[in-house]
């Protein structure tokens, strides 16, 4: 058995697609036909159904789907201390269509409170799984991608309001995240998962070369957004796994962004503090591998080969050629395999059936375990 398969095991990169009784309690809750308490009733079934075919696929780990949530970064940020939930006015452009236009903006001074549903959420999760013999997993946005979504456009302007000093608005970020993943912890948390999409402007060709991509690319921003995720994880308890997600976008089986990790490899990859990263390599909007010999220290890179944004089954002999491709740059003991991303980002959900979700899991296992073991 591989070091790899002993530092990770068998994990889902996070979300899941909502099954239809959820998706219709979530509609009746919000046109005020069923309780807050119903809802709440419905979706802990709906997680623990979830639960159980986590262990019945082979996770080591399992999640709670993030069935309880609108979007996977935006009700995270709506439970911290000073932010509010608006709506933009227009939603982010992906390739093929416009999101919704939900948007996180400063109310206040950021600061974790003891109180935020996440928590409560993970209790929920960690009860299932103990009955089971699974470990939780935890995903939340990166500290990198809350700043972010403040500074976003018109948002900004409420950041200058109350942090006439960026210095300190990524003070209180820094300690929000640390305080939030310590909860985490103290509820029984090992592992945590930062999902970060902040990276993927750096990524795209098309938007580096207009005037705009060109000043985001020079203004030293990845200094910040490294410094803002390495400052949230530091001094944590030796026994807690920070892993982190980088993908390119991915809402109803749409992206955001194309281009290789070449442009972040030098701080992504080298300098961040993480145990592993998740990374997107389903297509060749990724790049090639060679980014990965940038990676720095004894961290892993868990290989998303295969899509989640189709339910088509990728080629079986074709993921392994691409696995031992891989290894040309991180050793095999170094490398993993996963989906690229999960399969419902936000609550509208990928374009599959529940049923190709399952069999696109099943195939990142019995690939594991013929490469690995």
């Amino acid at each position: 058995m591989t070091t790899t398969k002993n530092k990770i095991g068998f994990q889902h990169v996070g979300s899941f697609l909502r099954p239809d009784v959820l998706k219709q309690a979530r509609k009746d809750y919000f046109n005020n036909e069923i309780t807050q308490q119903e809802l709440t009733t419905i979706e802990n079934e709906s997680i623990k159904d979830l639960v159980q075919k986590e262990a019945a696929v082979g996770l080591d780990y399992a999640t709670d789907g993030e069935f309880r949530r609108s979007y996977w970064h935006l009700d995270f940020f709506w439970g911290l201390d000073g932010v509010d939930h608006v709506h933009y006015g227009e939603g982010y452009q992906f390739a093929h269509e416009e999101t919704r236009d939900d948007t996180a903006i400063l109310s206040g001074k950021v600061k974790f409170n003891p109180n935020h549903p996440f928590i409560k959420d993970f209790e929920f999760l960690k009860s299932v799984t103990d009955e089971l013999d699974l470990q939780p997993k935890q995903t939340i946005p990166a500290p990198s991608q809350l700043y972010i979504e403040l500074i976003r456009g018109v948002n900004a302007d409420k950041v200058k309001n109350y942090y006439p000093n960026l210095e300190d608005l990524y003070l209180d970020i820094e300690k929000a995240y640390h305080d939030a993943i310590l909860a985490f912890y103290d509820k029984g948390a090992r592992v945590i998962q930062l999902d970060d999409c902040s990276w993927g402007l750096f990524l795209d060709e098309k938007f580096l070369n207009t005037p705009d991509g060109k000043a985001y690319a020079d203004s030293g921003i990845q200094d910040i957004l490294l410094n803002l995720n390495n400052k949230a994880i530091e001094n944590l308890p030796d026994d807690l796994t920070i892993n982190t997600h980088v993908c390119r976008g991915n809402y109803h089986s749409d992206f955001a962004f194309s281009g290789g990790y070449g442009p972040v490899a030098d701080t992504l990859f080298a300098k961040e503090n993480v145990d592993s990263y998740f990374l997107e390599y389903d297509s060749s909007r990724a790049g090639n591998f060679e980014p990965l010999a940038k990676v720095s220290g004894d961290k892993n890179v868990v290989l998303g080969l295969l899509t989640t944004k189709s339910g088509e089954l990728e080629d079986r002999q074709t993921i392994i050629d691409r696995i031992k491709e891989a290894s040309n740059y991180l050793p095999l003991d170094r490398l993993w395999l996963s989906t690229q991303c999960g399969f419902a980002s936000t609550e509208e959900g990928n374009v599959l059936t529940e049923q190709q979700e399952w069999d696109k899991l099943k195939l990142v296992k019995s690939i594991q375990d013929e490469v690995w073991n």
